[in-house]
């Protein structure tokens, strides 16, 4: 049978939504920062030469260009003040999460609670500063080498450094605000605002190939029913779920005895979500971000990097397979489903999974189950993220169709549609208590009745 908080999650109605008036302010307050994001887009970095840069843009776009300007809203291909993207601080989190399951310091400070997560957020901002720093010079030392500046020197150099490292200092700004005052992740909702603006120019270019036939009619249907099942199939594996079933013993408090219950502990097969394809894709992104506006000046180093580590390449395919895999079990590990703290709790509350042990043998037990899922969750990552990754390389179509795109965008929707629906049910609980309040107390008003 039903318990209310089903029955009233299956009673919900999008029409609710215009009488929670803090989901609805949370709502816009997310749309305004995505908007103030869009537009920084489009303003540029001083001193490059625009028709150079459009130039070398469309000779770049079916190469490592087309992924950076997938991840960056089409910034990078306008050179705006947001052409680095949110991909530094992603970076940074992962090396100081990394630091973190290695460094003893670090770990300890991951124990202290919340004083300790806003010192690892610390850290990871001046991670952000200097891998900024780092890539920003890169780029505009490698707009100089590919004649893209009007003025080169020193005076451009640091005017692109400050430009650039502001700008992803700001996106950051942003993402934390929108998760703190808004809905959703905001890091992933900024990436997914960037993916989801560039995909109509994506479309419109490539149906315009098929006009022309440099792409047949059967390969645009290909594609087309590609991303839908790729799509079928994140909506089907985010959604699907390992439960483990949780018994609660008749306990006695005072003088009242509370009958035992059970429920569920619920392990998705994919706890890390969306995480692991955008931290692998931002390795990949590192080192050829510096490189991509460089054109011939690129090194003999950098060049063969380029060369095996190429979209589509054997070398490339297999270090984001292997990033990937390593991200979904580090993760949900570490971040997303904690198998020490999660026994601690069921401990406390007094729970236990039926002919387990409470404490030490709980936990091993859930990491058993965790990892025997998560041989699942990784592969169906990897499988959604490089199967179209070679099919899109092969038929020369635009990174939007690609599997990460496609899974970041839906995960990002579903995620969001998830946490306006948690609002909405908030909502309505909060409504009943007051309901039930104002019940009571005209209740209590009435006159005691005459004896």
């Amino acid at each position: 049978m039903a318990s209310a908080a089903e029955q009233m999650a299956a009673n919900l109605s999008w029409a609710s939504l215009g009488k929670a008036t803090d989901l609805r302010q949370r709502i816009f307050f997310t749309i305004g920062l995505l908007i103030v994001y869009r537009l920084g887009t489009y303003i540029p970095v001083p001193g490059i030469d625009a028709a150079a840069l459009k130039e070398f843009m469309d000779e770049a776009a079916a190469g490592i260009g087309g992924m950076l300007n997938m991840f960056t809203g089409g910034a990078i291909s306008r050179m705006g003040i947001f052409a680095l993207g949110i991909m530094p601080y992603i970076s940074a989190s992962i090396i100081v999460q990394l630091l973190s399951s290695m460094v003893p310091s670090l770990m300890a400070l991951k124990k202290e609670g919340e004083a300790g997560r806003k010192k690892i957020n610390q850290y990871t901002r001046y991670g952000t500063v200097a891998l900024a720093v780092f890539q920003a010079w890169g780029i505009a030392v490698s707009l100089e080498a590919g004649d893209l500046a009007h003025d080169a020197g020193m005076f451009f150099r640091l005017g692109a450094v400050i430009t650039l490292v502001g700008g992803t200092m700001f996106l950051m700004w942003l993402g934390e605000q929108i998760t703190q005052r808004g809905i959703g992740n905001g890091i992933s909702l900024i990436i997914f605002v960037g993916i989801v603006a560039e995909i109509p120019s994506a479309l419109a270019q490539f149906f315009s190939q098929g006009r022309s036939g440099a792409i047949s009619p059967a390969v645009i249907i290909g594609v087309l029913v590609m991303v839908v099942v790729v799509i079928a199939v994140v909506v089907f594996m985010e959604r699907a779920l390992r439960k483990i079933h949780i018994q609660y013993p008749r306990r006695q408090v005072g003088m009242k005895v509370y009958d035992g219950g059970s429920s569920h502990l619920p392990i998705k097969i994919n706890p890390a979500g969306v995480i692991p394809a955008i931290f692998s894709s931002s390795l990949l992104l590192l080192p050829v971000t510096i490189s991509t506006f460089s054109g011939s000046q690129t090194g003999p180093i950098m060049s063969t990097i380029l060369a095996y580590f190429g979209p589509g390449q054997p070398l490339y395919l297999l270090f984001f397979a292997a990033m990937i895999v390593f991200f979904s079990y580090f993760y949900t590990h570490n971040v997303s489903f904690k198998a020490d703290d999660v026994a601690d709790n069921l401990k406390n509350q007094t729970g236990f999974v039926p002919g387990i042990r409470p404490g030490k043998k709980t936990e091993e037990y859930l990491e058993y189950v965790v990892n025997r899922v998560l041989v699942l969750g990784s592969l169906y990552l990897v499988a959604v993220c490089l199967l179209p990754e070679v099919l899109r390389h092969q038929l020369a179509v635009p990174f939007y169709f690609g599997g990460t795109s496609v899974l970041i965008v839906v995960s990002v929707t579903m995620d969001t549609i998830n946490q306006v629906q948690s609002h909405l049910l908030a909502h309505q609980y909060e409504g009943l208590i007051e309901k039930s309040r104002l019940t009571g107390k005209k209740r209590g008003s009435r006159a005691p009745a005459r004896r």
